[in-house]
């Protein structure tokens, strides 16, 4: 695929925006109420796909063995990511508290679907969060995501699909609902739920949107503005939802109601950072995102030679250079073909070096679990992939 349909970021990279709203699980840490944790990490789990809204930009493949690494001393904490498989491609990333707070990891492999028009992206892989103090993990699964237009037309997303987090420790669970645009767009980006305990007694509904923000209310609460609305005629009947990707019609971008109705009584959860006035001109990049390929003084003495920052490909697209970076992936992409060959022809199987495949102790699900020992610094069996 051209490099003018990527953006001048690794798909590793990509997955270090979940930590954009680390400030989120902090807040979790420091409560003492096992519902308002739950809440809060729901919220978290919202705020982790939040950056794709307008990011219509491919992020580049990660070749076998990359890696990324990102250590923010403002928010506490470090993570580390590996491309663990190219035929599925897995990448596999873990995060921990420098303050042992937390841990916070996961693989995905991103099934794909085209359906002509559109490319629907089901995010396989289990994300996991311990809060360590509390003893706690929470588990879930990301929404389906579906770009429009792919041929033809204005690109725009879209993310639906149930949600379950669950709380390993209490059993207590959340379940939210992102729903897919329907036909007049009136649910575009809408996110509902609930959570309740292991009685599947409901504590508290979620509301909100993934692009905007999230508030809990109480259930009773919720019932009664729900009435209210339904007999002053707010809440018209509700047309057949649809997913858009399987649609044949045309895809135009519904028009969506950019505020979210506050239901009195709420609590606001999260509300997303306003993204800088160059963004547009920046692949719609937020200001977290910029910030990811930055190749700071004495940085490149530290990192591991497979670390995304020296990608040529990706470092000369955001220099400007397109050329450079068309013809530097198809160098790495060559490069990284003769030696599955090489691989192949000495009957060797590739080795990874910072994860490895197992199961989660707690979903029982296959996993690529984190080994340890990447920041010790001693790289000298990295492989050399660039």
């Amino acid at each position: 695929m051209p490099v003018v349909f990527n953006e001048p970021l690794s798909f590793l990279q990509r997955i270090s925006e979940y930590m954009e709203h680390t400030h989120l699980i902090h807040k979790a840490c420091s409560l003492s109420d096992s519902i308002e944790r739950m809440q809060v990490v729901a919220a978290f789990a919202v705020s982790a796909v939040a950056s794709q809204w307008e990011r219509t930009g491919k992020p580049f493949n990660p070749l076998l063995g990359e890696t990324y690494e990102l250590t923010r001393e403002d928010e506490a904490y470090r993570l580390i990511s590996e491309q663990v498989s190219h035929h599925p491609p897995v990448s596999a990333f873990h995060a921990q508290s420098l303050k042992q707070e937390f841990e916070f990891h996961g693989s995905i492999y991103p099934k794909l679907k085209f359906w002509g028009k559109s490319v629907e992206a089901e995010p396989k892989g289990t994300m996991t969060l311990e809060l360590l103090k509390h003893k706690e993990v929470y588990t879930w699964t990301n929404p389906m995501c579906c770009v429009h237009n792919i041929i033809l037309g204005k690109l725009w997303i879209e993310q639906y699909g149930a949600v379950e987090i669950v709380n390993h420790s209490t059993r207590d669970k959340c379940v939210l609902n992102f729903k897919p645009c329907g036909m007049f767009g009136k649910e575009l980006h809408k996110v509902e739920g609930h959570i309740q305990d292991k009685s599947k007694k409901k504590h508290k509904v979620i509301y909100g949107k993934w692009t905007e923000c999230m508030y809990s209310v109480d259930p009773k609460v919720y019932e009664a503005y729900k009435k209210s609305e339904k007999k002053a005629g707010t809440d018209s009947k509700k047309p057949k939802q649809e997913h858009g990707c399987e649609s044949e019609e045309a895809d135009e971008m519904p028009e969506a109601q950019e505020t979210v109705p506050v239901i009195p009584g709420s609590a606001l959860l999260w509300r997303i950072t306003p993204r800088p006035a160059n963004s547009a001109q920046m692949y719609n990049f937020t200001s977290f995102a910029m910030t990811l390929n930055e190749l700071e003084p004495d940085m490149e003495r530290l990192l591991a030679p497979t670390d995304c920052r020296l990608r040529p490909d990706v470092r000369a697209m955001e220099n400007g250079d397109i050329d450079l970076s068309s013809t530097e992936k198809e160098r790495l992409e060559d490069k990284q073909r003769a030696s599955r060959r090489e691989r192949s022809e000495a009957e060797e199987e590739w080795s990874t070096r910072w994860f490895q495949l197992g199961a989660n102790p707690h979903t029982g699900a296959e996993d690529w679990l984190y080994t340890g020992g990447y920041f010790d610094r001693n790289y000298t069996d990295c492989p050399n992939i660039y």
